[in-house]
């Protein structure tokens, strides 16, 4: 009776520790995502308190509904690999549904996301909150475009910016800095077979465009 005693009261220490780390890292998790959300809203401008709590509050929940997605999906695929073993066809087809329902929770949270923040701060505001939640790729890659080609019509700058739109809010739902930049490297090559299609030599635009900045750097010294 004192040896089962003894497990259980085993058992109950490892499982408070557990829930002790786990708590711990949630809290981690917490903070690390409150100061991001801090950075990106006053990156927007939003000065009043009160609208930069309630805003920041907006973010961080957003985070964190992104984060239980993901979570949730990886524990589901790491489950599928390890039941299904060597039968990879199998497992593949069960991770395509784990995968499609993920897409489909990102969805609602992001409409849901947006409903929010226009309720409560302006469009451009809106905007500094997406480019601040994808490192301002957009705005630095749209000026970089039209410093390489400067002769670019209307037409062509409204395609680059479409895209690279496209890709800033696909990229605001990516759950990694890796995946965020995967989302503009996609719609960078799509722009560049554009552009190429055009009857733009990308190769060269870009060499000249390098000894362009070289020369300006030049000139500042």
């Amino acid at each position: 009776m004192k040896h089962f005693k003894y497990i259980a009261i085993l058992l109950l220490s490892v499982a408070g520790n557990v829930a002790f780390a786990q708590t711990a890292t949630d809290n981690n998790y917490i903070k690390v995502i409150t100061e991001r959300a801090n950075k990106i809203v006053t990156g927007a401008g939003i000065t009043d308190s009160v609208k930069f709590k309630k805003v920041r509050d907006i973010v961080v929940a957003q985070y964190s509904g992104l984060n239980a997605v993901y979570d949730a999906r990886k524990t589901k695929v790491n489950d599928i690999k390890t039941q299904m073993g060597d039968d990879k066809a199998g497992a593949n087809a069960k991770i395509a549904l784990v995968d499609s329902d993920a897409v489909k929770q990102v969805k609602v949270l992001h409409a849901s996301y947006i409903k929010k923040l226009n309720k409560e701060v302006s469009a451009d505001e809106v905007d500094k909150i997406k480019d601040g939640m994808t490192y301002r790729i957009y705005p630095i890659t749209y000026t970089a475009y039209q410093d390489e080609i400067p002769n670019l019509t209307e037409e062509q700058k409204g395609k680059i910016k479409g895209w690279l739109l496209e890709a800033r809010e696909n990229a605001i739902d990516a759950e990694s800095a890796e995946k965020k930049h995967a989302w503009f490297g996609k719609f960078k090559g799509r722009i560049n077979n554009y552009l190429s299609a055009q009857g733009y030599d990308m190769k060269k635009e870009g060499e000249e465009w390098q000894k362009r900045i070289k020369e300006r750097q030049a000139a500042k010294q």
